[in-house]
């Protein structure tokens, strides 16, 4: 979570900067009941497989794989279903709409409790990446990486609705703090 008006700008300018290079597509969650930002999330690492010529899916123009990261919220929104609903967001447009074929996400392996929340919606174990990235506090992490794929997103969509469910007490009231 950046801090402070610097570090906020490089933020959102890092995020603008890849979604013009067409390899991320950032967004601001905010409170349905105004425009208070209460965290942000994106689709990034965008793929584009090289489908040869006569492959039914090559040209197809959306993107065949992502990953969902660099999200943060407002302390007031943690265990709020605000990041449950995000992915369902998220998640529903990936599989539902560009019909990729997998949703990768990192996460820190010492984030007990992001990998708890992962594994919990049905996100699959595939492995950790020694050194792979500069963690929040500038030491090289080690990132545990987990997968969706197609086949596993109906599984998916009912755990996190269920999850919204025993949240909310109903996906009618789904608030909408995501906004694409």
């Amino acid at each position: 979570m950046p801090s402070g008006k610097v570090q906020t700008t490089q933020y959102i300018e890092t995020a603008l900067a890849w979604q013009n290079a067409g390899t991320a597509v950032p967004f601001a969650i905010v409170q349905a009941t105004g425009d208070t930002v209460i965290g942000s999330t994106r689709f990034w690492n965008v793929e584009h497989w090289g489908w040869p010529h006569g492959h039914p899916l090559h040209g197809r123009g959306v993107p065949d794989a992502c990953e969902i990261g660099y999200t943060w919220l407002a302390s007031s929104e943690i265990r709020s279903g605000v990041n449950t609903e995000a992915k369902l967001l998220m998640l529903r447009h990936a599989f539902e709409v560009w019909q990729v074929l997998r949703v990768c996400f990192h996460t820190d392996s010492r984030n007990q409790r992001s990998r708890t929340a992962l594994e919990r919606i049905g996100a699959k174990f595939e492995g950790i990446l020694r050194a792979h990235r500069m963690a929040a506090d500038c030491i090289p992490r080690d990132s545990v990486r987990y997968s969706i794929i197609a086949s596993e997103w109906p599984g998916v969509r009912h755990r996190l609705i269920g999850l919204l469910e025993g949240h909310r007490g109903s996906t009618d009231e789904l608030s909408q703090h995501l906004r694409f």
